[in-house]
């Protein structure tokens, strides 16, 4: 590879994986090291997505990843965060991109916030190296970026006791989708400063869960043998009933599309 080509692909490289943590944020604390081919797609996954991104003409944008088969639920994508620019002020470069979201550590019952860079997002041993970017609205792009800049303001809104199936609706509770979505209702509504008010504007905004069928022996083996899941915040009527409504991606990008908020989905691969 020619030099400058060279030190170019480093630097990108050095972007994709800024600010990545010590830790590998969302993997199972005995994953094994991925493979050198997996750090391959992985990277190339987050250069696909660098320039989608570019391309979009956006500076903050939904990203999705599919780290989990769910395609018998009817599910596309597991898990989305936020896609933001960061900008150069020594240059005036467009600047890096930046992926904001929550993660939920070890199968536990807790979660935390994340900055990461592009790459480290996808280092994640998805079960497909395939993303999908969705751009906000403008209004909506301009309400988010001092949100996603602040520390204080993203984790307003943030509770960390997860479920990988909290209710959308209620407050004990609240998994990864869920934490995305409640803070684009902070951001957008300046009235929605508690996770009360923020869920009240998603519903008058269109807003619609996505509804599992699980039924009482499958919610029994899943609350027995893993910690990140949870049905006690779930109404009794629905419970019972084996509807079970959760945040999902895919319930995300409709409703983004639905309601003007969000543009047309892109998938990178």
């Amino acid at each position: 590879m020619p030099l400058k080509r060279a030190a170019a692909a480093a630097a990108l490289l050095v972007a994709l994986l800024a600010a990545a943590p010590a830790a590998q944020a969302g993997r199972a604390c005995d994953a094994k090291p991925l493979a050198a081919v997996d750090v391959a797609r992985a990277m190339d996954l987050a250069l696909a997505t660098a320039r989608a991104l570019d391309a979009s003409g956006a500076t903050v944008a939904v990203l999705a990843r599919a780290g989990q088969d769910l395609g018998r639920y009817g599910l596309r994508w597991s898990h989305l965060g936020f896609a933001y620019r960061v900008a150069e002020p020594l240059d005036g470069r467009p600047g890096t991109w930046r992926v904001a979201h929550k993660l939920n550590h070890c199968g536990s019952a807790r979660a935390d916030l994340y900055r990461q860079g592009l790459g480290e997002f996808f280092l994640d041993d998805p079960y497909e190296y395939r993303a999908a970017v969705v751009p906000l609205a403008p209004a909506v792009q301009a309400a988010l970026a001092p949100v996603l800049a602040d520390d204080a303001r993203l984790a307003q809104l943030h509770t960390p006791a997860y479920s990988m199936v909290a209710y959308p609706w209620a407050q004990r509770y609240q998994q990864s989708n869920q934490w995305a979505i409640e803070t684009l209702a902070m951001a957008r509504e300046p009235a929605a400063g508690t996770r009360e008010r923020a869920q009240a504007w998603l519903r008058l905004q269109g807003y619609e869960p996505t509804t599992l069928r699980l039924g009482p022996l499958t919610r029994l083996g899943a609350r027995a043998t893993a910690a990140n899941v949870a049905f006690d915040d779930h109404p009794d009527e629905r419970r019972f009933s084996d509807r079970i409504d959760t945040v999902t991606v895919d319930s995300v990008f409709a409703w983004l599309q639905r309601s003007g908020l969000g543009g047309p989905e892109r998938t990178v691969r």
